[in-house]
């Protein structure tokens, strides 16, 4: 997916970005991967964007993160202790700051494999995070 999008190589390695900028990137990614799926699951707009939000809510990527990190590799574990351990100035007003902390940590990961170009990682984690959710919410 991230080679279809762009051709052109950065200029800056994944690893040296700050965790913050990883975390940008793997927001937009993992929503885009979560309303793939589900406009080809096929439904009303409203009812999508209800389902979208199952799936990428702070609550719901702090969950995911949590279930997830004992099946991570050590780096990929890094790479969600810098996201987790980032200041960010601001805190959105209906998640509290270790929700948002452990959300953002998940997007961070996510980030990093997008622009490490680890297609085959990150489409196993997103599925590893969709099946979480899916096996969870009659739990919520």
């Amino acid at each position: 997916m991230a080679s279809e999008m762009m051709n052109n190589q950065p200029s800056r390695k994944p690893n040296e970005m700050n965790a913050l900028t990883l975390a940008y990137m793997g927001d937009a990614v993992y929503e885009l991967y979560i309303r793939k799926r589900l406009v080809l699951q096929g439904g009303k707009q409203n009812v999508l964007h209800r389902k979208a939000i199952s799936y990428v809510s702070a609550t719901a990527q702090a969950r995911i993160i949590h279930y997830l990190m004992p099946l991570l590799y050590e780096n990929e574990q890094d790479i969600v202790k810098r996201g987790r351990n980032a200041k960010s100035n601001t805190v959105p007003k209906n998640t509290d700051v270790i929700v948002y902390r452990y959300s953002t940590a998940f997007e961070t990961l996510i980030g990093y494999l997008y622009l490490t170009d680890n297609t085959e990682r990150l489409e196993q984690i997103i599925n590893m995070a969709i099946d979480f959710i899916e096996r969870n919410q009659d739990n919520d």
